[in-house]
């Protein structure tokens, strides 16, 4: 899981480096490259990362409970 978040972010990135070139260029489907890149991103990218850190229970010692905050 670990390899393929990392091989993902590594395509966001050139895909990314790419279309700052196009842009640089005046390519006239460089906004288009650039859109995709940012939906590669919100809609592959972080929903596998998200998964990743949290299917174990992780973010359970991070969840404040009611019960353990009372005082007295």
């Amino acid at each position: 899981m670990k390899t393929l978040i990392k091989i993902l972010f590594v395509i966001f990135l050139v895909w990314m480096a790419t279309g700052v070139y196009l842009l640089n260029t005046q390519h006239e489907q460089a906004k288009i490259v650039m859109g995709l890149g940012v939906l590669y991103m919100s809609f592959i990218l972080m929903p596998i990362f998200i998964y990743h850190r949290y299917r174990n229970g992780k973010y359970k010692k991070y969840i404040i409970k009611p019960d353990e905050n009372k005082k007295g």
